[in-house]
Parts: structure tokens; C-alpha cells; sequence
């Protein structure tokens, strides 16, 4: 997988049509197999961002002046349906920026 590809996808979803984007999922991706969210938040929402996915592998990484951190998730998705799940829940959560 490419990460490039990743990252276009993944901003396509800011102003996404959800079947293009499940085509998209589909197409560079196998499912069911690891998959990895990245978001951007302010610490206080680190907590909520966490929860959004059981038994994930979290990397965190604070900003410079940390004011955000960022949060990488790795985990086996079954599907395409469960991958685009876990983005319906984040885009709740106040301020947060997905990679």
C-alpha cells in the first residue's frame, strides 16, 4: 500500500461522497487486514479519540508547542463499512483533523 495513496483518500473524505470513498477503500486496500487512522487533536480529546477503535496500536506525537497531538491507529478492519465507521464517530469529536 502506498502511503501517498493513503493520505489522498483519506483528505477525500473531508467533502466525501461515502461510495466513492468505499470504492476507494476497496480498491487499495484488502480487507479484512490492518489499517492505519491518523488524526490531529488537542490533547483534552486524546481520550475520545482512543476509544474509537477497541485493541488498537496507538503511536502519539505531540506538536511542537503542544497545543495538538497526533494519534496513529493500527488495526484489523474487517471491511470497508467498519473503516468508514470509525471516521462517521471521529468526525464528532470537536476539532479533530484526519489524516
Amino acid at each position: 500500500m502506498n502511503d501517498w495513496v493513503d493520505f489522498v483518500v483519506i483528505l477525500s473524505l473531508m467533502s466525501w461522497d461515502e461510495k466513492s470513498f468505499i470504492e476507494k477503500l476497496e480498491s487499495n486496500h484488502d480487507f479484512p487486514g490492518e489499517y492505519i487512522f491518523k488524526f490531529i487533536v488537542k490533547p483534552v480529546y486524546q481520550k475520545e479519540v482512543e476509544s474509537l477503535i477497541d485493541k488498537a496500536e496507538i503511536q502519539l506525537k505531540a506538536s511542537s508547542g503542544n497545543k495538538y497531538i497526533s494519534i496513529t491507529m493500527k488495526a484489523k478492519m474487517e471491511n470497508s463499512g467498519e473503516v468508514i465507521k470509525v471516521y462517521k464517530s471521529a468526525k464528532n469529536i470537536e476539532g479533530i483533523i484526519t489524516l
